[in-house]
């Protein structure tokens, strides 16, 4: 795991020092919401994206958050079919939603977001186990990328 967490270090590194900030805060955020998780590192193209799951089957992903040189979004897997009275998704897709976090942290750590996050666990059928240690792996890295810095 320490290597795994070195080498998210240096993808985060590559971001503004105002993403790297939110993407590291978020991460914990998330880490701690989704106990035991299985975290799922892609360094791709446009964007570090990190999923969280109950395995390393990307086909149980709940929930991602990709950081973008200018913003961070968090992605609900399969959103179109989560409840969502406040209105905070958005997207047209047969199954994801997303969210961009506008205000950071202050947005994932919201009430009605906690709110999604959790129904997008128990959709997928995950049962969190706060004694899981769960694992970070770090699935792809993408030789070409786009600047990670606006």
């Amino acid at each position: 795991m320490a290597a795994a967490q070195q080498q998210l270090d240096g993808f985060l590194q590559k971001s503004s020092p105002e993403m790297e900030k939110l993407g590291r805060a978020a991460i914990t955020h998330l880490r701690k919401r989704l106990p035991g998780a299985v975290v799922m590192v892609y360094d791709n193209y446009n964007s570090l994206a990190v999923g969280f799951g109950p395995d390393a089957e990307v086909s149980t992903l709940p929930i991602s958050i990709a950081l973008f040189p200018r913003w961070a979004t968090l992605f609900f897997m399969q959103g179109s079919t989560l409840p969502d009275p406040a209105n905070l998704l958005s997207g047209k897709g047969r199954k994801i939603r997303s969210l961009c976090l506008d205000d950071g942290l202050k947005t994932l750590q919201s009430p009605d977001v906690g709110t999604l996050i959790a129904m997008a666990v128990v959709q997928r059928g995950w049962t969190l186990d706060t004694r899981a240690k769960g694992e970070l792996i770090i699935m792809s890295v993408s030789l070409k990328q786009r600047p990670r810095r606006p």
